[in-house]
């Protein structure tokens, strides 16, 4: 049965309620037979989820025929052990993964950051990541890699959106709510369930944009 891996931070893993990353909503947008491996853990860097032997699963176990989904930028960026830079190390951290996936056969996906939920004055936003994504895109055209622009993609609906409607999609919490957050919450950018499957959403309409993504997914109409 074919694997899709997937890789990455807190917006990608499936998380604890009422965290959720897009990731945790892939599974029903699959064909029946493949099989999703969402690997990915909060607060990982594309160089701490290596060095912390995150990878191991798909090291051990990945195959000819399985996808893997890469995504990677939001703790990148942090300045302490994480940290990689968008020019040397980032590139070629994600290359690491890339080319253990294609020495196994199988089809490494590069995605870039989702974007946070930074309003400003006038409707529009701020511009988060840094030179991470123009990494990624950059990587991806220079070896020829399908790429999901989730950066672009993600901005683009939250404006669309407008600031009230894409709160919506990310925890907020009043106080009393939850335990974990007596005084309430407002998260900019972990998303609830419906903000996943939204996230999700636009990830699978990237992937069905290659013919080699497309294989493992339903038809748009299923």
């Amino acid at each position: 049965m074919p694997v899709i891996w997937i890789i990455g931070d807190s917006t990608v893993e499936d998380n604890k309620p009422p965290f959720r990353g897009w990731g945790w909503a892939l599974p029903q947008y699959v064909r029946e037979g493949v099989t999703v491996r969402n690997i990915a853990l909060s607060g990982r860097s594309s160089r701490s989820f290596r060095e912390e032997g995150l990878f191991a699963p798909a090291e051990k176990e990945m195959a000819a025929g399985d996808l893997l989904l890469i995504q990677f930028g939001h703790n990148d960026e942090k300045d302490d052990e994480r940290h990689t830079d968008p020019d040397t190390t980032f590139p070629e951290e994600l290359w690491r993964y890339c080319r253990f996936a294609l020495e196994r056969g199988a089809q490494p996906v590069l995605l870039t950051p989702v974007s946070r939920r930074f309003f400003v004055g006038g409707g529009s936003m701020l511009y988060t990541h840094g030179e991470y994504p123009r990494a990624i895109r950059q990587l991806a055209a220079e070896k020829n890699l399908p790429l999901c622009d989730l950066k672009k993609d993600s901005r683009e609906l939250y404006l669309s959106l407008g600031e009230e409607k894409t709160a919506e999609l990310f925890v907020r919490l009043a106080p009393g709510e939850n335990p974990d957050f007596p005084d309430g919450h407002d998260d900019k950018t972990h998303f609830n369930a419906y903000g996943a499957n939204e996230i999700c959403r636009l990830v699978v309409r990237e992937l069905r944009q290659y013919p080699v993504c497309a294989a493992y997914l339903k038809d748009e109409d299923a």
